[in-house]
């Protein structure tokens, strides 16, 4: 039943409809936020532009980057719990025999499944919203006219759709990834990087210097036309000119598809060619490969049945970077054709990988096993319903969230839920440095050291704007600290909590920014948020890591790292453990055992005596008996290798043992067959022995 006031307000309106709370954007932070509203009483309309509800995590994002998952909670917790129910049905599965998908874990503390597929993701949250009695508008969005926010003072009294439909309400929350809703409403806003100097940080604006390790190119690449020759131009994706070191501007981290992929020849969609096909957009992936960087540029991650949640890895990969240029303030149609430029580009990378002639036989061997998972966005391509919009506006808010907040060195009184992740930024830009060679910039993967809160005031618009108007999505926050806040699970969490406020504004007739954040702590936390999280205090100036990465540069002898190893399988990148060389180090997750390899390849220049030794990152959870082949001269060893203990040598190298090589290819290959705990991989060294 519509409140007094707002059934007074529908009179004479022909074909209004009516809520107490509207929310804008079926994101997660959308549907808990609606599904909250109406657990405590209020009346709520979700309206989603597309015909989908769930963003990304029913389109791809089925590996949750959840980070401490002790800190979600209440609406957000229970998602993840249904999915656990369904997958606990064994006929769930119809793919993989359940108890030998890697995406299958088992356990006291399995109360949640963290890992799906998006077609589950996206029926678990259609059939709750049902179950909640949450009205839903899909495949209609925000007018693009003047008369798209209707406001009386500073409270939005009304929204009207492109369909011609409007929708009054009491309270409005825009959950949209992009920020439409307060824009249109004239709320303040912000796009792209601040410069650090804005907010005291370390990690934000232009970033030429601090990626070492992390999705850069490996091997030196001529970014122009003719390499070598700058007065040719710039190869396609290139920047001319960028900021100086740490000042701001107006790019976006990368977009992409989370490709759902599979295996599975009878779900198998392959690669096709585009009908524009760019041969020349993919330059530099071929560059890279004819340099020697052999790492496979895209990262599956294990899902249900066989499929996966695939990323972005290397230098050249899934990530356009830099066609998002414009796309946060580009109108419907502008926005459209920048997603299609991205879906052509990403089919046109997938089909060369597996079928280009310049593309190493083993790389294209490998891409040529995979399709689209053809049971998944089915009347789409089997391509994800949406793009990975990382970051789009950002409120400017009573509190901007920052990178202090997030590392615990400036505090939060009001918490409404709490971010975990790293402070992940993904490359923003391309540049060619002094020598000619191109450069990725931007890309930032920094630990805030554990969870730590979110401020109620980042969801509210600053002092006279709009008074009745919460943003859970794209809140007040840095481009950094968005970099970790941006995750799935927190927009759940932040979504909950915007629906909260929303009720107990209309209750007491309050502005959002009058809401007592006593009461909305009380009732957060008797609805299963959480809100605090013991972490240990940072000290003011602490360096960042106890152990410096060991320099390749610096090691004697023929080293390859693992980022310049050929992976096999799902290898995850980690830099969790200290004392590594490089940017980090492999793990296979403790999944997909008897599938994974990384081959690690060497030219001996002249025969000799050389030993063989491997870098490793030991812990108490590795495997004990790691099986790690040896290649050379038509011979092959294999030794076993303990994981879990500490090389006698000292941290990161195990000899493997001393042989007689004859110039030619050495391999040697990590393997996960047979093994019990996570396999580890981190470098391999041959040193010539005198």
């Amino acid at each position: 039943m519509l409140v007094p006031l707002l059934a007074m307000a529908l009179t004479g309106i022909p074909g209004a409809d009516g809520h107490d709370v509207i929310v804008y954007g079926g994101t997660p932070g959308g549907i808990a936020c609606a599904i909250q509203a109406r657990r405590m009483g209020k009346t709520a309309i979700l309206v989603e532009p597309t015909a989908h509800v769930g963003g990304m995590t029913t389109s791809g994002l089925g590996a949750t980057d959840s980070g401490e998952k002790r800190v979600i909670g209440g609406i957000a917790r229970e998602f993840y719990r249904r999915l656990r129910q369904h997958y606990e049905n064994p006929r769930a599965w119809n793919l993989e025999s359940r108890d030998k998908s890697p995406a299958w874990r088992t356990g006291p503390s399995e109360d949640a499944q963290w890992t799906f597929e998006p077609k589950v993701a996206e029926k678990v949250l259609e059939d709750w919203l049902k179950e909640a009695g949450v009205e839903l508008a899909k495949g209609d969005a925000l007018s693009e006219g003047v008369d798209a926010v209707g406001l009386e003072g500073r409270r939005i009294r009304s929204i009207r759709l492109v369909s011609g439909k409007v929708i009054l309400g009491l309270q409005f929350v825009d959950a949209s990834y992009e920020g439409d809703l307060l824009a249109r409403a004239g709320v303040p806003h912000r796009v792209g990087r601040e410069s650090n100097r804005q907010h005291n940080e370390t990690l934000n604006g232009v970033q030429r210097a601090r990626n070492t390790h992390n999705h850069r190119f490996l091997k030196p690449v001529s970014g122009y036309r003719i390499a070598g020759d700058p007065s040719s131009g710039l190869l396609a994706g290139i920047e001319a000119e960028l900021p100086a070191e740490g000042e701001g501007d107006s790019r976006l981290q990368a977009y992409c598809f989370r490709m759902c992929m599979t295996r599975n020849p009878d779900n198998l969609t392959p690669w096709a060619k585009p009908a524009n096909y760019r041969e020349g957009d993919y330059e530099l992936l071929f560059r890279n490969f004819e340099a020697g960087d052999l790492r496979i540029p895209m990262h599956p991650l294990p899902m249900p049945n066989g499929k996966t949640d695939t990323n972005n890895n290397g230098a050249f990969s899934t990530d356009f970077i830099g066609g998002n240029r414009g796309y946060a303030q580009a109108g419907y149609a502008g926005r459209a054709a920048i997603v299609q430029r991205h879906l052509e580009y990403q089919q046109g990378l997938m089909w060369s990988l597996a079928n280009h002639p310049r593309v190493p036989q083993a790389v294209r061997d490998h891409c040529a096993q995979w399709g689209l998972a053809r049971d998944e966005f089915v009347g789409h391509g089997n391509w994800p319903w949406q793009i990975y919009v990382r970051e789009g506006r950002r409120l400017e808010a009573e509190l901007i969230q920052t990178e202090r907040h997030c590392l615990g060195l400036d505090p939060v009184p009001d918490p409404v839920g709490m971010g975990s992740y790293n402070m992940d930024s993904h490359n923003c830009a391309r540049y060619v440095d002094a020598r000619g060679n191109v450069q990725n910039e931007g890309d930032v993967q920094e630990s805030p050291g554990g969870p730590y809160p979110v401020s109620y005031r980042a969801m509210v618009p600053r002092a006279g704007t709009v008074d009745n108007l919460l943003v859970p999505v794209c809140i007040g926050s840095t481009h950094i600290a968005f970099g970790s806040i941006r995750m799935e699970p927190v927009f759940f969490v932040l979504g909950q909590s915007a629906g909260t406020a929303a009720a107990l504004a209309i209750d007491d007739n309050l502005k959002v920014a009058d809401v007592p954040y006593a009461r909305l702590r009380e009732r957060l936390l008797r609805d299963g948020q959480v809100l605090e999280f013991e972490r240990r205090p940072r000290r003011p100036g602490a360096a960042r890591g106890v152990i410096a990465p060991i320099e390749i540069a610096k090691l004697p002898g023929i080293v390859r790292d693992d980022e310049q190893a050929l992976a096999e399988g799902n290898w995850a990148t980690s830099s969790s453990v200290p004392g590594y060389i490089g940017s980090g180090y492999r793990h296979d997750g403790n999944t997909g055992k008897g599938k994974g390899r990384l081959i690690f390849e060497a030219e001996i220049p002249k025969g000799g005596r050389y030993e063989v030794r491997l870098a490793y990152s030991p812990n108490a959870n590795r495997s004990r008996r790691v099986p790690v082949t040896v290649e050379y001269g038509g011979k092959t060893v294999t030794v076993p290798v303990d994981q879990t203990r500490v090389p006698a040598m000292g941290k990161p190298f195990v000899s493997l043992g001393t042989w007689d090589f004859p110039a030619g290819v050495s391999r040697v290959i990590v393997a996960n067959e047979g093994t019990e705990g996570h396999v580890t991989a981190d470098a391999v060294q041959w040193l010539a022995v005198p």
